[in-house]
């Protein structure tokens, strides 16, 4: 158990530290969710200025930032390494795989974690947005288990498209998420065949459930069982697909 953190923790660290020897990669991940922020959500002075709206704009563009980060982390990454030498190579050597899954969900969750930080300073600086300690925990929580989606769905893509192709498809998919889930409008401007379509998106969601944990409030029963269900559907098709990349690129 200990050889395994161990492990862990190296394959995370120079995971980090191949990430940031190139800061411009970090800049689409940090820096687009807080310019979403003075862009769309500040100069709305309704918006701004109203507690319950503001915090519910602050925690979709905190949503934003971990499926930004989670599809482009997983999806990219693993495009990526699939097409080179060394990944084969890592696994000839006495690693588990749960040391190198662990090591890839820790690096990418702390530059996801990174991301969040930039939205929430600003959030409390510049909009009426607030919360208690209890409802900061319980969204932290309500975030963690709704960012499983994210990382199964950029996982999924990485292990079926090669990168370029991968880059692609997650913009499209991540700015498609992003509009129809409620991030960037509010759900309540919706049509109401976007608005019950938005439902069965993991985006919205995992909007709701950190909303709710944050503000309290009736959760819809939708979002919980709409995450779950992501969560177990998306876990087969990675697990499908992580073992064809397997059988034809390693024996």
């Amino acid at each position: 158990m200990a050889t395994t953190l161990q492990l862990t923790a190296l394959h995370a660290r120079y995971s980090l530290l191949e990430t940031v020897r190139v800061p411009i990669a970090l800049i689409g991940s940090l820096v687009f969710p807080a310019l979403s922020l003075l862009f769309f959500v500040v100069p709305q002075a309704q918006v701004a200025g109203d507690p319950v709206i503001a915090t519910q704009a602050v925690i979709s563009l905190i949503v934003f930032a971990v499926l930004a980060n989670s599809l482009f982390g997983f999806g990219l990454t693993i495009a990526q390494a699939r097409e080179q030498a060394w990944d084969p190579y890592l696994r000839t050597l006495p690693v588990t795989g749960v040391a190198r899954v662990l090591s890839h969900l820790c690096s990418v969750g702390l530059l996801g974690f990174a991301a969040v930080i930039p939205v929430v300073v600003l959030g409390a600086l510049v909009t009426a947005a607030t919360t208690t300690p209890t409802g900061l925990l319980g969204g932290i929580v309500a975030l963690l288990v709704g960012a499983l989606p994210f990382m199964l769905l950029g996982t999924a893509i990485g292990y079926a498209l090669p990168s370029k192709a991968a880059i692609a498809v997650v913009q499209v998919v991540m700015f498609s998420l992003a509009f129809a889930g409620g991030l960037f409008i509010p759900p309540f401007l919706f049509a109401p065949w976007l608005d019950r379509l938005s439902m069965f998106l993991p985006s919205r969601q995992t909007r709701e459930l950190v909303v709710w944990a944050v503000q309290g409030g009736e959760l819809p029963w939708w979002s919980w069982v709409g995450v779950l269900a992501w969560t177990l559907v998306l876990t087969v098709v990675v697990l499908a697909l992580y073992r064809r990349d397997e059988g034809r690129r390693y024996r």
